[in-house]
């Protein structure tokens, strides 16, 4: 069933840059950095943040204290009379907690819920579990970031392997991906253009990085970092990062640092406290699915067909798509199954171009599909992405402009 009244109102939602990993936010502790930006954010915006009523935090790689993780947070943003669960679902956690926040006020819990997800790839943690029965009671350890990437449990396989198999079954060459790169990248830069004039419109800038102190400034964040700019040439050049596959570093994502935040309420309030009484933001449904072993990018497949079967739409009724596509494969395949021209998705970017802190990314895209519907005069929009465990996540959206 489709969701009823949950809405977001306009301009209530934010989110950094996205900074590849390694890079300028990487020594931030992700949930204080969180708590830090949406108070700066919610205050530009003259919002009452004694007002929210349910919190719901989204992360997958573990910082210090995260155990306390939604009280401490919402409690660091400056309301500490709320709290909330927090959520991992690997990439599709920023699509989760944009339902669960909408089921919080759908079913009477709330009237006024946050959604806020953070994460920072950089600087993983490495954990150390205990085991009596190893060898001279040696116990396991994990590098949380690189070991998950290149080993799901399950299917026994790594994320690149679930892109080439996909790539192989579905006979997507090198030379497609390639080109979907390009488009993806020049689409991307439309988001820059005019001084960022696309992104300023949700983005939280600029962005100051201080010491341990506070006092001193060690960089100034203005933008992403990481995104490249690529030539068919130079993506012809790269090869495969698997023996006889298809997928180069130049046709996939990147890990990085960021966060994002969304306000879920309901019609009438969202009225109250939209920047723009012209525009309104509804939550319509959300859909999961997942693939067969090893074959993560079909996923969204799946995921998208419940969404959008839960809203009561078909694909020639949605307006806009955004998807989380952190290998290009992703999209050729949502492509062809849906029957939508390349150039029909992912307007002013997508992560395989600006990077994939894991769970803000799917809210990021989330933000950015609201501001192409309302620049567009409304209209149903789609976002659609894969994750870990060979899953997908989708969430449909419906803006509508007087």
């Amino acid at each position: 069933m489709p969701f009823e009244k949950s809405f977001i109102p306009y301009g209530c939602y934010w989110s950094t840059p996205f900074c590849r990993w390694q890079g300028s936010f990487a020594n931030l502790h992700a949930l204080t950095f969180a708590a830090e930006t949406a108070n700066r954010a919610l205050t530009e915006r003259k919002f009452p943040i004694d007002q929210i009523e349910t919190f719901v935090l989204g992360w997958t790689v573990p910082q210090k204290s995260a155990f306390y993780g939604g009280p401490w947070t919402v409690g660091m943003l400056g309301n500490a009379q709320i709290t909330g669960p927090m959520i991992g679902q690997a990439c599709a956690t920023g699509a989760k907690c944009v339902e669960t926040a909408s089921l919080e006020v759908e079913c009477g819990q709330s009237r006024l819920s946050l959604a806020l997800t953070a994460d920072r790839c950089s600087n993983g943690p490495h954990l150390y579990f205990p085991n009596p029965l190893g060898s001279g009671g040696t116990g396991e350890k994990e590098d949380w970031v690189l070991d998950n990437f290149g080993n799901d449990p399950f299917a026994k396989n790594a994320m690149i392997e679930t892109a080439e198999n996909c790539a192989r079954e579905g006979k997507v060459t090198k030379q497609e991906q390639d080109e979907m790169v390009l488009l993806r990248e020049k689409q991307y830069r439309d988001a820059t253009a005019n001084d960022q004039a696309f992104q300023k419109r949700y983005m939280v800038l600029p962005i100051e990085v201080k010491d341990r102190s506070g006092r001193k400034v060690l960089a100034t964040v203005k933008g992403d970092e990481g995104p490249r700019t690529s030539t068919a040439e130079g993506l012809a050049k790269l090869k495969p990062v698997l023996p006889n596959g298809t997928v180069s570093f130049g046709a996939q994502t990147f890990p990085a640092d960021g966060n994002c935040g969304i306000l879920v309420t309901t019609r009438d309030r969202a009225r109250d406290l939209s920047k723009d009484k012209n525009v309104e933001i509804q939550v319509v449904s959300y859909g999961q699915g997942r693939a067969r072993k090893g074959f993560m990018a079909e996923a969204i497949i799946p995921a998208g067909k419940q969404a959008l079967e839960r809203a009561g739409i078909g694909i020639k009724d949605v307006a806009a798509i955004k998807t989380h596509n952190p290998f290009a494969v992703n999209d050729v395949l949502f492509c062809r199954e849906f029957g939508v021209k390349w150039e029909q998705m992912n307007n002013y970017g997508s992560s395989m171009v600006y990077g994939h802190p894991q769970g803000p990314t799917g809210m990021r895209l989330i933000i950015e599909l609201i501001e192409e519907l309302s620049m567009k005069g409304g209209g149903y929009g789609l976002f659609d992405g894969c994750a870990a465990g060979d899953t997908g996540a989708a969430v449909v959206v419906k803006v509508t402009c007087k």
